[in-house]
């Protein structure tokens, strides 16, 4: 009982780093051990995959922010900056072109 009890814990702690496939397996295996009617196992399977998926948005969600606030502090440029930076700067020089082409006529 105590193995289900630890497994159980660690399950609610690494949820999010596990895949869908070993969160289904976890859960049959509790439902073997715990004795649950198929209906009750099915029931703790369902409940299980849903902590699941709301633990992993929620973590990625967190991982997400970190990393913003990462890049913001160490003053790196992200994709969408460099894209803006790039575009603004074939604007640029269509507007140089341009001007030149219309001094030169």
């Amino acid at each position: 009982m105590f193995d289900l009890v630890k497994k159980t814990l660690l399950t609610g702690i690494g949820l999010a780093l596990q895949t869908r496939d070993e969160v289904e397996a976890i859960a049959r295996e509790f439902a073997k051990r715990g004795e649950m009617s198929e209906k009750e196992g099915r029931k703790f399977l369902e409940e299980l995959l849903k902590r699941y998926d709301d633990t992993r948005k929620m973590l990625e969600r967190r991982i997400e922010t970190t990393v913003k606030e990462l890049l913001k502090k160490a003053d790196l440029v992200t994709a969408d900056e460099l894209k803006a930076i790039k575009k603004e700067i074939r604007d640029l020089k269509k507007a140089i072109s341009s001007k030149e082409k219309e001094a030169s006529d």
